[in-house]
């Protein structure tokens, strides 16, 4: 895995916590200190997360190349032993 799969993947595992974490905070079975805890961990991951998609952003992307015309001509190699 490259670098920028691992970010994405990172990115990805990121938002499904935070989602995860946002319907078990509706769960009113949760005590006080549950829900404080869990909120000071969402934020945390909310920086993490933050963090992550700022590394994407500043990544350079990918050189675009101009499609090669139909008609062009491969480029040939000699290969010798």
């Amino acid at each position: 895995m490259n670098q920028p799969e691992a970010l994405d993947s990172d990115i990805r595992a990121l938002q499904q916590w935070l989602r995860a974490a946002w319907q078990q905070l509706g769960d009113p079975a949760l005590t006080a200190f549950a829900r404080r805890e869990l909120r000071n961990q969402m934020k945390q991951c909310s920086v993490d997360l933050r963090a992550c998609l700022q590394r994407a952003a500043e990544q350079p992307s990918e050189p675009a190349r101009p499609p090669l015309p139909a008609h062009s001509r491969p480029e040939l190699r000699i290969l010798s032993w």
